[in-house]
């Protein structure tokens, strides 16, 4: 069953932020109309459902285009996915590859390739998610893929704060999201939310505190897809506000899309972007072990 919905009234906020990034520039004000976004991201258990009703398969299950891949050896053209593996050590943090590697067979049950399965984890978010297999699980629910101000909207819920609790990264001590919880990308100490267990990786939805909407993991777990383009300029004042429709049924490697949320490989130190004004660049063909999303739906 597709996720429960929090209606939302929309209305004007102020939309990005300079103290961070410079793609989160400039501060602007925004209108979002009303409407109604799932409470937590969308799980296992609900993709699991969306598959088996449809035959869905994902884009991380499908072997690569060759000609969208030029140069790309025939053995690397196999399906699989990007997964997260930590360093043995200090690293230089320029260098992303030195934590991600292409799997292949890994898709969104076997987010972490063969040996790794999501038994036991139903209710964490789905990962290895492409641009368009969100898409495609949004149209069978009914629903949509947020915008990039839709999304800001609701993750911010009514603050104007650097983080959606305040201007500080935890409360009374209290850890508010589940992000990198150490150094930086070889010892994680885990991100405690409700309980006494400690994540690395994902967490159950609604481990960690619901923001003023009463939505859960907005910020941190895991990235969230929205259908706004991505510029290097930052938020583009003189355009329209940009949104990739009609989604495509194959992805696009040309074409990026805006990340929302953060997860829980941010750290302060490489990527201080658990916030509701952070952004990242996604090209639509990227499925990885840190990236999900959540669906919405259009009020009257």
């Amino acid at each position: 069953m597709p996720t429960e919905l929090v209606e939302l009234p929309g209305g004007e906020f102020a939309m990005g932020s300079t103290s961070f990034y410079p793609e989160e520039a400039p501060i602007h004000t925004v209108t979002v109309g009303a409407f109604a976004i799932e409470r937590h991201p969308v799980t296992n258990a609900a993709f699991a459902e969306f598959v088996d009703a449809t035959g869905y398969v994902t884009v991380a299950e499908r072997p690569l285009d060759p000609a969208l891949y030029p140069g790309v050896a025939p053995q690397d053209l196999l399906p699989g996915a990007l997964i997260f593996r930590p360093t043995p050590g200090p690293v230089n943090l320029s260098d992303w590859r030195q934590w991600w590697d292409w799997a292949p067979g890994a898709y969104w049950r076997r987010p972490y390739g063969a040996g790794s399965d999501v038994a036991g984890r139903e209710d964490h978010p789905v990962v290895q998610i492409a641009y368009p297999d969100a898409a495609a699980y949004a149209t069978w629910a009914g629903r949509r893929l947020p915008t990039e101000a839709e999304w800001e909207y609701a993750a911010g819920a009514g603050s104007v704060t650097a983080y959606a609790w305040g201007d500080e990264p935890m409360v009374d001590g209290r850890l508010m999201a589940n992000t990198w919880q150490g150094n930086f990308p070889y010892r994680n100490d885990g991100a405690q939310g409700v309980g006494t267990s400690r994540w690395v990786g994902s967490s159950p939805v609604g481990t960690f505190p619901p923001n003023d909407f009463g939505l859960f993991d907005m910020i941190g777990n895991v990235w969230e897809w929205t259908t706004t383009l991505y510029s290097e300029r930052g938020h583009v004042m003189d355009a329209p506000p940009s949104s990739c429709c009609p989604i495509p049924a194959e992805p696009d490697p040309t074409v990026t899309q805006v990340l929302k949320g953060g997860s829980h490989l941010c750290a302060p130190e490489y990527c201080h972007r658990y916030r509701p004004a952070a952004r990242s660049p996604q090209s639509q063909d990227s499925s990885s072990t840190h990236i999900g999303f959540r669906c919405l739906a259009d009020l009257g």
